[in-house]
């Protein structure tokens, strides 16, 4: 009886993984090509940026810009963190963090380096990133 139980659910699980690998590709869409192309004609979009001059005791604060509006932030020394982010225009973005909004000028933006102008109250703050080289390790922490 243990065995023809296992049978039964090994196909079941095969039936399963074979209906939700098809879904996908069949549940596109024609319309949301255009939203890919424009999505991918954006560079700062879905690809992890690393700030550069950081603190070498505090290396490795990165940022993932997601097309849904999420930010991604991370380093190696804290938890990521999920935000809402939008860009405001060609040349600016904001999100929210800690209950309040940070805006930004995006100074600078290519397929590999980008620089944010951090707009905090009087003050302006710079950073510069690279994208993330693959594969990517935290260095160890300096004592």
């Amino acid at each position: 009886m243990d065995t023809k139980a296992a049978v039964i659910a090994l196909l079941s699980v095969w039936g399963v993984g074979a209906a939700c690998t098809t879904a996908p590709a069949m549940a596109q869409d024609a319309t949301d090509t255009t939203d890919d192309e424009t999505e991918s004609d954006n560079p700062l979009l879905n690809k992890v940026w690393i700030r550069t001059g950081a603190d070498d005791n505090l290396p490795g604060p990165m940022q993932i810009f997601l097309p849904d509006g999420t930010l991604v932030s991370d380093s190696c020394w804290e938890t990521y963190r999920l935000s809402k982010w939008q860009q405001v225009s060609d040349t600016a973005i904001s999100w929210q963090e800690d209950g309040m909004t940070i805006n930004a000028d995006i100074s600078s933006l290519t397929d590999t380096e980008l620089v944010l102008s951090l707009k905090l109250g009087k003050d302006v703050l710079e950073q510069r990133f690279t994208t993330a080289s693959v594969p990517y390790v935290c260095p160890d922490m300096k004592s």
